[in-house]
């Protein structure tokens, strides 16, 4: 039969719907009707979030998630070493006393006790299965990880990795497991991961983010396998952090370090924009503790939970696209071949629909029809285990509920300096950094060669190219030529090859942009480089309705090394012919093939879009097949990539500023999904003029919309616009309206005056943190000390 929401979460969501209402006036009163203490009832209803609960296994809806589940496990159990005087699990993680190893133990046996307790394995309800992984714990606990152990190595393993699979692995096998056993275990998580407040390792430390939610859901299954009150009531408090009086609540809005950001930012380890990765981890940990203590004495009732509530449509639709979560958000996470943009997509879904269950009607309804829009779309969505799929299919089955059109519209997030600018077919995502949000993470050996990735990178999302990112992308692609960059050619050394991880906060303060209507952006960063080159750069990026208009000035170096600006880097796939046409000329599709354009005025790839350079520019053009392999890209412990060779082809497009170049620039629009033929006409026609490119301003003039856009890097005057400081500034006239958009993203001031070229009449509104004195020339007085970056809005009216 089909599994229902009810089989599934055991009604945890009417419960959970309930507790809300009832707690609404006491941020911890327990709900006034409330089950009675069943341990064994929420231990059930924890099986099923890691089972999927009851299904036909011969559904074939099901078939391939089953038989991935099968195939891993057997595979497992065939190379599980159960003899008397083995040293280790799997001769691949030996010795078995080393964290990474003990912890991808616990991992392993948790997949094989899943396999077990799932109807449909091949292994499900098998006593030699049950006995064999019973007397695996036991021998990890007497050999590696029990209370006399000392921590080593990444704490990660010791503190979260090992016990979560250890505590899982339990909850699958409770009904064999001996208790002498149980109690062993329960004490290893109460040496290494006691609560969720505090790092073991390191007791002045306060845990946060997704470290938190992670350590939260440890001690609460703690709790309910030795059906002990406290740890679960530990368990909740820490959500909300009472032990701090809400300092590190995973309910309120950070306005520094780690957690969601009112603008939708997400930052974890204190400087990486991190929404894709930690932040999936935190919504989907924060989502399984609503449903797994929903009507009990230990249910959620804090009232701020709305946050979480909020942070689906601000903080993950704007970066998930039909599905896939954008790269620009995932962190260190890139580097990892079996976390591509899919599959954190598709945590974030399930995580967004279990979320669902016990969330109030309206965002319940809202959130369904938003993932069902992206499975629609993108029916290859990979979910990872079978309690994902169930949530998915009832969701696709539910008639009710419609398919939701794609995000659209323009979105800066100010706190972890990133920008996503989305259309009804495309997105284009800007990867920036600054003093405040680091340029990259890399660490535990991982992300190696993740140099570039925060100076600008420019992620075009297509809905006919699904694949672009995922699809091999990174261990394919030139690192030295990531789109949208502009790098000089040295060779770099490997990055996050010790223990822990390390990020690089570059000089710059200028990270950014301003928003206007929802719809149009100017975003900007000032290049800094490495820490040990010279190399500067201004770049502007403005967003509109069909193009993204990049501007570059002041690029100079001293280095002595070649820079150039990456227009772009396209994956073409595994034998992609896309046709390159160059000012109406197909060029040659044989690999290898380098050719220079003195004068392009634009060009086009096939299935892609067409790319216009304004005044003409010196383009260089390759068509090459690389290959690289995901190990050469991360070692780590348990994310290490394979030595297997990936081969894909790129079409890459560059212009070329010489070696120590002084004061050079550049200027290109891209046209997402355009014509040949519409790629023509918009050169010809030039619909956009480029008004201003200098080391004062840069500006863009778009006449048909009625809009100017302009960066401020000093003082100064660009299209009749003047700022008395750095700023991004847009305006828009239609008819009699005016709408002006005014940011700060340097953060360096507290007052921006800004003067308009017209007369304005009267204002129709504006936020409190501006004030316009109408006249012949209209002034704006705009208080941007303490905004962070964020946008503030005028309305006025000739």
């Amino acid at each position: 039969m089909a599994p229902s929401r009810r089989a599934l979460l055991a009604a945890t969501g009417a419960t959970t719907a309930a507790a809300f209402v009832t707690a609404a006036g006491t941020a911890y009163a327990r709900p006034s009707a409330v089950a009675a203490v069943d341990f064994g009832s929420l231990l059930e209803r924890a099986q099923t979030l890691l089972t999927g609960g009851v299904f036909d296994p011969a559904d074939p809806d099901f078939a391939a998630a089953l038989n991935a589940l099968d195939s891993t496990a057997q595979e497992l159990w065939s190379t599980l070493d159960r003899g008397a005087g083995r040293t280790a699990l799997w001769p691949d993680l030996a010795p078995v006393t080393d964290p990474g190893n003990f912890g991808q133990s616990y991992t392993r046996l948790s997949t094989l006790a899943t396999a077990w307790a799932t109807p449909g394995t091949s292994l499900a309800g098998d006593a030699e299965v049950a006995a064999a992984v019973i007397a695996a714990l036991r021998f990890t606990y007497d050999t590696a990880y029990n209370p006399t152990k000392p921590e080593k190595g990444n704490w990660w393993f010791w503190e979260i990795g090992a016990p979560r699979a250890l505590m899982d692995t339990c909850v699958l096998l409770r009904s064999r497991l001996p208790a002498d056993d149980l109690t062993d275990y329960l004490a290893v998580v109460d040496r290494f991961c006691p609560n969720a407040d505090r790092r073991t390792n390191a007791p002045t430390l306060s845990e946060t983010g997704a470290n938190r939610t992670d350590k939260a859901v440890i001690v609460a299954l703690r709790g309910l396998l030795g059906r002990d009150e406290a740890p679960l009531v530990s368990a909740r408090d820490a959500l909300s952090d009472v032990r701090d009086n809400g300092r590190n609540s995973l309910f309120r809005y950070a306005s520094s370090g780690d957690g969601f950001y009112e603008d939708g930012s997400f930052v974890q380890h204190g400087a990486v924009a991190y929404t894709g990765s930690y932040g999936t981890v935190l919504l989907s940990g924060s989502a399984y503790l609503l449903s797994l203590l929903a009507g009990s004495p230990w249910a959620v009732t804090d009232p701020q939970v709305s946050v979480m509530y909020e942070a689906v449509e601000r903080s993950f639709a704007p970066v998930i696209f039909d599905g896939l979560m954008m790269d620009a958000v995932r962190g260190r996470a890139i580097s990892r071949e079996r976390a591509g943009d899919h599959r954190d997509g598709a945590a974030a879904v399930a995580a967004i629909l279990l979320l669902a269950a016990g969330a109030p009607a309206a965002y319940a309804a809202r959130w369904r029809a938003l993932v069902k829009g992206w499975l629609t779309r993108n029916p290859t969505i990979p979910f990872a285990a079978l309690p994902q799929l169930v949530l998915a299919r009832e969701v696709l089955r539910d008639g009710s509920v419609p398919a939701g059109p794609p995000t659209t519209g323009h979105f800066v997030f100010a706190d972890m300096d990133r920008v996503v600018h989305r259309q009804p077919r495309w997105a284009c995502t800007l990867s920036l950094s600054s003093r405040r949000i680091s340029a990259y993470e890399a660490g535990n050996n991982e992300n190696f060669h993740g140099w570039y990735t925060g100076d600008g990178m420019t992620y075009l999302y297509d809905d006919d190219d699904l694949g672009q990112f995922h699809d091999g992308f990174w261990p394919t692609v030139d690192p030295y030529r990531l789109p949208g960059t502009t790098v000089d050619t040295r060779p770099r050394t490997d990055l996050g090859t010790g223990g822990g991880t390390s990020t690089y906060l570059p000089g710059n303060a200028v990270a950014g942009g301003a928003v206007l209507d929802s719809r149009y952006g100017a975003a900007a960063m000032e290049l800094t480089g490495a820490p040990d080159t010279t190399l500067r750069a201004k770049k502007s990026w403005f967003m509109l309705d069909n193009a993204v208009v990049a501007l570059g000035a002041g690029v100079a170096s001293s280095d002595g090394h070649r820079v150039e600006t990456v227009v772009e880097n396209r994956n073409l796939g595994a034998g992609g012919i896309h046709r390159l046409v160059v000012d109406g000329a197909a060029r040659p599709v044989e690999l290898g093939r380098t050719e220079d354009f003195a004068g392009a005025r634009w060009a086009h790839i096939e299935g892609v879009g067409g790319y216009v350079f304004p005044g003409a520019t010196a383009l260089h053009t390759l068509r090459e097949e690389r290959t690289g392999t995901w190990r050469e890209l991360n070692t780590g412990a348990d994310t290490g990539g394979s030595a297997a060779p990936v081969t894909r082809r790129y079409l890459t497009l560059w212009t070329d500023h010489g070696v120590s170049p002084t004061g050079a620039g550049y200027a290109y629009v891209l046209l997402p999904g355009a014509s040949v033929a519409a790629t023509h006409a918009w050169s010809r026609a030039n619909p956009v003029r480029i008004v201003a490119n200098g080391a004062v301003s840069q500006a863009v003039e778009a006449r048909r919309e009625g809009l100017t856009a302009v960066h401020f890097w000093a003082p100064g005057t660009a299209a009749g616009i003047s700022s008395s400081g750095p700023a991004s500034v847009l305006v828009r006239r239609r008819g009699s309206r005016i709408s002006v958009a005014v940011a700060d993203p340097g953060r360096t001031g507290t007052t921006l005056t800004v003067e308009l070229p017209f007369h304005v009449r009267s204002v129709v509104g504006s936020d409190s943190t501006v004030t316009v004195r109408p006249g012949r020339r209209t002034v704006l007085t705009v208080a941007v000390g303490g905004s962070r970056g964020h946008t503030h809005h005028a309305e006025l009216v000739q």
